[in-house]
């Protein structure tokens, strides 16, 4: 990957965060840091929480372990251990990598049987070498997990004279066991179905239908970079005729079902200055989450044993533009009481998409873009245990403005996209919230002294109502905060690199609270704060 020349929806939780800290919180903080980058940093580390695990017998798998130098895919197999059963409470996956010298960031992906687990890309290195660590919950992958099965994993790499950072990596899962209180994991699928083409034959008896998509645009090309295109008649390095608003669509047999915002994701080679990255990468750059999408009122169609066509596309990028990846995973659950579930789709509703890109020429040239989009579906099961019906609504939205100047210097953007989901099954409703914020400038001054401030958002509100009674809450807000200054176009031991991060993920619910900030400067990590 590559990156670019020149490159509030929730405030609310940040009040209901504070109200729920404890009044003692915990501070760590890290040595006098050096008046400019060295040749060393600290190693990458994120203010995300770790895995909760509960404490029982566990058992551990190396799930991979390779060094990746090119274009070749590790394949391996996977066997669950024994000694742990299949009563699993958690699984988490852990990568543990290493890498020193020069590198790009890179994007990785790894399957079993088939199915994506997990999709990463990687930080940059310094010259002695760094270490990181991921860690997920992959429980909803049990059906998957619970035989033999082949495994590939490849995070496509280049070295030469040049880029000579090999990608050292060990990927490996530990399975809680279920004993005593703690019981196995509820709510997991019973399949786990990878979409391999364009066709899906589900098991008659479905009852619930989620697809995730592992959606990122990458690989180098201006679809690395798709919130910053602009219309053709715009001067800019990178141009979509319908401007920058993307949004990745899933259809069953040529119908739509459902509709998301991609997350703008940055790698750590982003936004023109990897001093931004090197200890603190951005919200999800590690792990990349799949957008979901409940298809559950098409259940009855798909229900009929044949093959039907299920499809992912993003809408917004130009034609014959490649960059999007949109490997597809799909869940089921089967109800156990019925050999045929049968039903059928009510309703479909969907408002006509927006999408205006207004370009004003001037000094600076200026891009105002805003898009929206609806739908709505419902369909009823009759299942062993009744009728339910099931509806599905989305909204989606955006709005930026992206301002540059002559040679697209300044280059300046704010953004910012929003969703609303709600989920209706039987008596239960489930209320999703979604927002994703960026707003950050980069310029080349005097002495072609490049600096990028940025200021990233990732941001949720969920809440879970049956028979009218809240059962379960929770909210997320994690903000990203960087300024980080270099002078380009000379060796690295004489670009003079200064720059200060702040990561702060806060957490909190019905099941609990974490809070956590993690500032750094100058690569050294300067403060590590929790909260709860």
């Amino acid at each position: 990957m590559r990156s670019l020349k020149i490159m509030s929806m929730l405030s609310g939780l940040v009040l209901a965060a504070s109200a729920l800290l404890t009044a003692h919180p915990a501070a760590a903080d890290g040595p006098t840091p050096p008046a400019e980058f060295t040749g060393d940093w600290h190693d990458p580390v994120t203010a995300a929480p770790p895995v909760d695990t509960p404490g029982t017998r566990s058992c551990q798998v190396t799930l991979a372990a390779a060094q990746f130098r090119d274009f070749t895919p590790y394949q391996g197999s996977y066997t669950p251990p024994k000694e742990c059963g299949t009563r699993w409470n958690k699984v988490v996956l852990r990568l543990e990598g290493s890498v020193k010298g020069r590198q790009y960031d890179r994007l990785g992906y790894l399957t079993v049987g088939g199915v994506e687990i997990f999709r990463t890309s990687t930080p940059q290195p310094s010259p002695e070498g760094i270490t990181w660590s991921v860690e997920k919950d992959v429980t909803r992958y049990r059906d998957t997990l619970s035989r033999p099965q082949p495994v590939e994993m490849l995070i496509g790499n280049v070295v030469n004279e040049t880029y000579t950072g090999v990608l050292d990596v060990r990927v490996t899962l530990t399975f809680h066991t279920a004993q005593g209180w703690v019981k196995p994991a509820a709510g997991t699928p019973d399949r786990v179905i990878p979409l391999t083409g364009a066709t899906l034959t589900t098991p008659r008896n479905t009852e619930r239908v989620l697809a995730e998509v592992y959606a990122t645009g990458s690989g180098g090309g201006c679809e690395e970079y798709w919130y910053l295109s602009v219309p053709d008649a715009a001067p800019y390095s990178c141009r979509a005729a319908d401007g920058p608003h993307r949004e990745v669509r899933v259809s069953v047999d040529g119908r739509l079902a459902g509709i998301a915002a991609p997350f703008p994701t940055v790698w750590t080679g982003g936004w023109s200055n990897p001093f931004l990255w090197y200890v603190t990468p951005g919200p999800r750059a590690f792990d990349v989450q799949p957008i979901v999408y409940d298809l559950t009122p098409f259940a009855a169609l798909l229900n009929d044993g044949r093959a039907h066509r299920v499809e992912v596309a993003v809408a917004g990028v130009p034609a014959g533009q490649a960059g999007w990846s949109t490997p597809t995973n799909v869940l089921l659950w089967q109800d156990e009481g019925s050999r045929v579930v049968t039903g059928g789709l009510d309703r479909h509703e969907e408002t006509a998409p927006r999408n205006s890109s207004r370009y004003t020429a001037g000094s600076p040239h200026r891009l105002d873009t805003e898009a929206g989009h609806r739908l709505t579906v419902a369909g009823h099961l009759n299942t062993s245990h009744g009728r339910v019906v099931t509806t599905v609504d989305r909204t989606v939205a955006h709005t930026s403005v992206h301002r540059w100047g002559e040679g697209e210097n300044p280059d300046a953007f704010t953004a910012s996209w929003s969703e609303r989901e709600t989920v209706t099954a039987g008596r239960t409703v489930t209320r999703t919230d979604r927002a994703y914020t960026m707003d950050g400038e980069t310029t080349v001054g005097a002495g072609d002294r490049l600096r990028t401030v940025l200021t990233l958002g990732d941001r949720a509100a969920t809440s879970v109502v049956r028979d009218g009674r809240l059962r379960s809450w929770s909210r997320l807000d994690d903000t990203y905060t960087g300024d980080a200054t270099y002078t380009t176009g000379v060796p690295r031991d004489q670009r003079h690199a200064v720059g200060t991060t702040n990561e702060r993920y806060r957490l909190y619910g019905s099941d609990g609270c974490y809070d956590r900030s993690v500032t750094t400067v100058q690569g050294t990590v300067t403060q590590d704060l929790r909260r709860c």
